[in-house]
């Protein structure tokens, strides 16, 4: 008996990238940032990509990890391999953080990281509206394009809520459970399939 799809062949209609959106691993990736991970793409033009893993929180506060940064309880993600010596951040507020870089709807990228720190102290920020990560996400030239080739990622889109909202590794099966039933099969699979 054949099947009437590929479990593995990801559709045409999700092979987009662009800034905004978000890019979903095949159950299988096996490398430790990106292992059924889901990455926010800031960034996506011919120069490369830049992107946040949004459900790999670590233990940690920022106030643990930027000297003088408010005593506050900010959570921190990894962001992704790449300058995993730097902190960025997402947010909803807009023109409120000078120089910050509209990515989507109403999500910003960066900008005046004394702003935002002078916001927190003074109970300004809530964590729904702002979210860190050490590293991010980056891929050179046409790198993000093979890799979308070889069935390494889905790409869809996702509400602001969730974007900014949700640091649980369950992000990955509710994305791919949205996109239907032969995505949704793919939660099923253990890690490992020699487990099987």
């Amino acid at each position: 008996m054949s099947l009437d799809f590929d479990f593995f062949s990801i559709d045409a209609k999700f092979s987009k990238p662009k800034k905004g959106r978000i890019l979903i691993s095949e159950p299988f990736l096996g490398d430790q940032y990106f292992k059924r991970s889901v990455v926010f793409l800031t960034e996506h033009n011919k120069e490369g990509s830049v992107g946040f893993v949004l459900n790999k929180p670590v233990n940690v506060e920022m106030k643990e990890v930027v000297k003088g940064f408010p005593d506050v309880d900010s959570p921190v993600s990894i962001g992704g391999p790449v300058g995993t010596d730097s902190v960025h951040y997402i947010h909803t507020l807009g023109e409120m953080i000078p120089e910050s870089v509209q990515v989507y709807k109403n999500i910003y990228w960066g900008g005046d990281f004394t702003t935002v720190k002078d916001l927190l102290a003074s109970g300004l920020i809530s964590n729904d509206k702002i979210r860190f990560f050490v590293g991010y996400s980056g891929w050179a030239p046409k790198q993000l394009a093979n890799e979308i080739s070889a069935n390494s990622w889905v790409i869809a889109d996702m509400d602001t809520s969730r974007i900014m909202g949700t640091r649980a590794e369950s992000i990955w099966q509710e994305a791919l459970t949205k996109l239907g039933s032969k995505y949704k099969l793919w939660t099923s699979f253990p890690e490992n399939p020699d487990m099987n």
